[in-house]
C-alpha cells in the first residue's frame, strides 16, 4: 500500500508539467508559440517530452507501476478477507471484566438458556455469533467486516478507473470545429479544424452523424458591476444519428452537451463573423460570404482576414487580395486604438487594411485560414503614403486604391465553436468513481468491532451475566451499546433480588472535564 501510494503521487506530480507546457496534441499552436518564445528551452523539454507528457514513456513507465502496485495490494488483502469471513469470531477472553467497555448482571436463569438469548438479540444487531455451550460456556460476536470490504472495494473502484483513463487515452477522440450559422458539419476527419485521436483510435472509429447550425444566440449584462458578462449562450442545431436519418432539433448550452450514439458535442467559444462581398479590378466578384473573426476579449474585439486568391487586376492579370483587420462589435476608438466596449452588435464596425499580391495559398505549404501571409504581398497605401485602412459599418463600401477593387461590409453572421469528444470508457469511469465513494464512505464510518458475553453460575439458581465490547476506536457508541445489550438480558431474565450491577463504561468527555 505505502508503494502504491507513493507511485500515486508520482503520477501526479507528473502531471503537472502537462498543465504547464503547451501539449502539441492538444495545443498545436500554443506549443510552436512556446518554443518560438523560448528557443533555448524547448529542446530540453522536448528531450523530456514535456511537449507529450501524457504519451511519454516514463508516463507510462509510473501508470503500469501503479497498477501492478494496486494489483500486488488488492489480490493479497481480498484473499486475507476471505478468510477472515471464513474463520470464526474470536474466543472471549478469561476475564471479560479487565476489558474497558463491560457490564454484569444478574439474572434467574439457566446458563444455556441465557447464552441463546445472547445469541439471538447479537444476532438481530447484525453480529457474526458463535455459541459455545461447553466449559464455562459464552458467547463470540463480531461486525464491521463491511469497513475493510468498503477499503478493497474503493482500491478495485481505483484499479478500474485507471482502466478506463487507459482505454480513453488509446481509443478516444476529440476535434474541435467552428461552424458559421446556416453551415453544417458531418463527423468526418476532413471536417474537423483540429482532431486528436486516440494512441489505437482511427478515422474509421468515428461514428456518421452530422448537425447544422441553425442559429445562435447570446445575452449579456447591460448593466452594473457584471456589465457585459454572458447570460446565456444557445446554440440551435438539427442533427442527424447517421446518413440519411430523420433530422431532429436540439440546444446545445454551456455544460449541455449534445449526445449522439456515444459522442458528445460541446458548446465551447462563439464570434462574428463579418459578411463581405469583394470585387476585383475588373468589377467582378471575387470572394463573397461571411469571414469568421476570432475573439480576443471578453467584450468581443475580434481579429480576422479576408482572402480572395483568384482576383484580378484591372488588366486581367490575377493580383489576389487579403484584408486584415478588427471587428468591433460596438465600438469604441479610445487613444490606445480601436476597441469593442460591448460583446453585443450594438454598434458594429470593420476596421480593415488591404495587400494585393501572391497569397501564398497555391505553394503547397499549409496555412492557418485566421492568418494572412502577406511576405510576397505589398499593402496598398493612401496618396500620403500612410498604410490604407478604413472603417466600415454594415452597408460601406471601400475603394481600394489604384482601382485595384473594393470591398462591401453586408452584414454579421455568429459562429459557434464546438468540440466532438467520443470516450468509450465513460461509463466505466462513472462507475468506478460512484464505488470509490461508496468504499470510502464504507471504509471511514464502519466500525470493526466485537462482542462477548459469559453467563457464570452463582448460588441460589442465579447467573451472572457478563457483557463486555472491543473497539479500536474506543468510541461510546461500544460502550453504550454494551450497556443496552446487558440491560436487554436483564429484562428478560428479572434478578431474584435487587442486586448492584457492576459497570464499567467510559464517561462521556464533557463530564470527565
Amino acid at each position: 500500500m505505502r508503494t502504491a501510494l507513493v507511485l500515486l503521487l508520482l503520477l501526479a506530480l507528473a502531471a503537472v508539467p502537462g498543465s504547464l507546457v503547451p501539449q502539441e496534441g492538444r495545443q498545436p499552436a500554443q506549443a510552436a508559440d512556446f518554443r518560438r518564445r523560448y528557443p533555448d528551452l524547448a529542446p530540453v523539454l522536448d528531450g523530456l517530452g514535456f511537449f507529450d507528457v501524457y504519451a511519454s514513456p516514463w508516463f507510462a513507465a509510473v501508470y503500469l507501476l501503479l497498477f501492478v502496485s494496486l494489483a500486488g495490494c488488492i489480490v493479497p488483502r481480498t484473499r486475507q478477507y476471505v478468510r477472515t469471513l471464513r474463520s470464526r469470531p474470536p474466543a472471549a477472553p478469561s476475564r471479560l471484566d479487565r476489558l474497558p467497555q463491560h457490564a454484569a448482571r444478574t439474572a434467574s436463569a439457566d446458563r444455556d438458556q441465557a447464552l441463546r438469548a445472547a445469541a439471538d438479540l447479537l444476532r438481530r444487531r447484525r453480529f457474526r455469533v458463535v455459541v459455545d455451550l461447553e466449559g464455562n460456556g459464552s458467547v463470540a460476536a463480531e461486525k464491521g467486516y463491511l469497513r475493510e470490504a468498503g477499503n478493497l472495494v474503493f482500491h478495485a473502484a481505483l484499479f478500474g478507473l485507471l482502466i478506463a483513463l487507459a482505454v480513453g487515452s488509446l481509443f478516444g477522440t476529440t476535434g474541435q470545429k467552428l461552424v458559421l450559422e446556416g453551415d453544417s458539419f458531418t463527423n468526418t476527419l476532413t471536417q474537423y479544424d483540429d482532431f486528436t485521436p486516440g494512441t489505437l483510435a482511427s478515422a474509421g472509429s468515428l461514428k456518421p452523424f452530422g448537425f447544422r447550425l441553425k442559429g445562435f444566440s447570446a445575452t449579456y449584462q447591460r448593466g452594473g458591476p457584471q456589465r457585459g458578462t454572458a447570460s446565456s449562450f444557445v446554440a440551435r442545431l438539427s442533427y442527424t444519428e447517421r446518413e440519411g436519418g430523420r433530422a431532429r432539433d436540439a440546444r446545445v448550452e454551456v455544460n449541455k452537451p449534445l449526445e449522439v450514439d456515444g459522442s458528445k458535442v460541446f458548446l465551447v467559444g462563439h464570434g462574428y463573423a463579418p459578411v463581405v462581398t469583394v470585387r476585383d479590378g475588373k468589377g467582378e466578384v471575387a470572394w463573397r460570404g461571411p469571414a469568421a473573426f476570432l475573439p480576443q476579449d471578453g467584450n468581443l474585439t475580434s481579429v480576422g482576414v479576408v482572402k480572395a486568391p483568384d482576383a484580378l487586376d484591372r488588366k486581367g492579370k490575377r493580383d489576389g487580395l487579403g484584408f486584415t483587420g478588427l471587428f468591433l462589435p460596438t465600438v469604441q476608438l479610445t487613444k490606445n486604438g480601436w476597441l469593442s466596449s460591448f460583446p453585443a452588435t450594438d454598434d458594429p464596425v470593420l476596421v480593415l487594411t488591404a495587400h494585393h499580391g501572391d497569397l501564398g495559398m497555391d505553394s503547397g505549404r499549409p496555412q492557418n485560414v485566421y492568418q494572412l501571409d502577406s511576405s510576397r504581398m505589398t499593402q496598398f497605401r493612401d496618396a500620403d503614403g500612410s498604410p490604407f485602412a478604413r472603417a466600415l459599418r454594415p452597408g460601406d463600401r471601400m475603394k481600394l486604391p489604384g482601382g485595384a477593387g473594393s470591398l462591401t461590409f453586408d452584414g454579421v453572421k455568429q459562429w459557434a465553436s464546438f468540440q466532438i469528444a467520443r470516450n468509450p470508457s465513460n461509463a466505466t469511469a462513472l462507475w468506478s468513481s460512484v464505488a470509490m465513494g461508496l468504499g470510502l464512505c464504507a471504509s471511514l464510518f464502519v466500525r470493526r468491532r466485537r462482542v462477548w458475553v459469559r453467563v457464570e453460575p452463582m448460588l441460589g439458581g442465579r447467573v451472572r451475566i457478563v457483557v463486555a465490547g472491543l473497539d479500536p476506536g474506543g468510541t461510546e457508541r461500544t460502550a453504550g451499546e454494551v450497556v443496552e445489550l446487558a440491560d436487554e438480558l436483564r429484562d428478560r431474565f428479572p434478578a431474584l433480588r435487587a442486586t448492584t450491577p457492576d459497570v464499567n463504561v467510559p464517561e462521556p468527555l464533557e463530564e470527565q472535564k
